[in-house]
């Protein structure tokens, strides 16, 4: 994947926890959107990041979304940032040692 569509990504991922965070505008409303907003917010990481890393994200973005006062977790801006800068690296680590060994 390019790096243009990994910042569009980590941008609409800013996004989606901004919408998470729209909860604490209303409040005693909030709670009732988060009911609303945890399954799609579910639905969507699935959708973003493949795999059974997007299906563990998309469990623990449904629980922070569904409990009260978690909504402060950018879960969204985590998993990018986990799935670009965190494993990106390890990748790159194992591609640089493997082509050592062959020199």
């Amino acid at each position: 994947m390019s790096r243009t569509k990994n910042y569009k990504k980590l941008a609409l991922s800013l996004l989606l926890d901004g919408v998470g965070f729209l909860s604490f505008v209303f409040p005693g409303i909030g709670e009732f959107t988060d009911i609303i907003w945890a399954p799609i917010s579910a639905y969507i990481m699935t959708k973003l990041y493949k795999g059974q890393q997007g299906k563990i994200a998309a469990g623990i973005s449904f629980l922070e979304e569904a409990m009260p006062g978690l909504d402060v977790v950018p879960t969204f801006t985590l998993m990018w940032f986990y799935t670009y800068v965190f494993s990106s690296n390890k990748d790159n680590a194992k591609t640089i040692k493997s082509k050592k060994s062959l020199i």
